[in-house]
C-alpha cells in the first residue's frame, strides 16, 4: 500500500487541485486521509480504482 501526495495525484489523474477537491465533495473521487497537521494523502489503490471506473464508464 502506498500513499500519494496531492502533486502525485494531480500528475497521475491529470486533474487540477480544485477538480480533485470538487469531486471529493461530490463523492466522485476517493477521500484523502489525514497524515497529521496540514498533511493529507490518498491511497494509491483507491485512486487507481477510480481511474479504472472512469475508463469503464467511458465504454458504456
Amino acid at each position: 500500500m502506498r500513499f500519494l501526495k496531492l502533486k502525485e495525484v494531480m500528475e497521475k489523474t491529470a486533474l487540477s487541485r480544485s477538480a480533485i477537491y470538487r469531486k471529493m465533495n461530490e463523492d466522485q473521487f476517493p477521500q484523502s486521509i489525514s497524515l497529521g497537521d496540514r498533511a493529507v494523502a490518498w491511497v494509491e489503490s483507491e485512486v487507481d480504482e477510480w481511474m479504472e471506473e472512469v475508463l469503464v464508464a467511458r465504454t458504456l
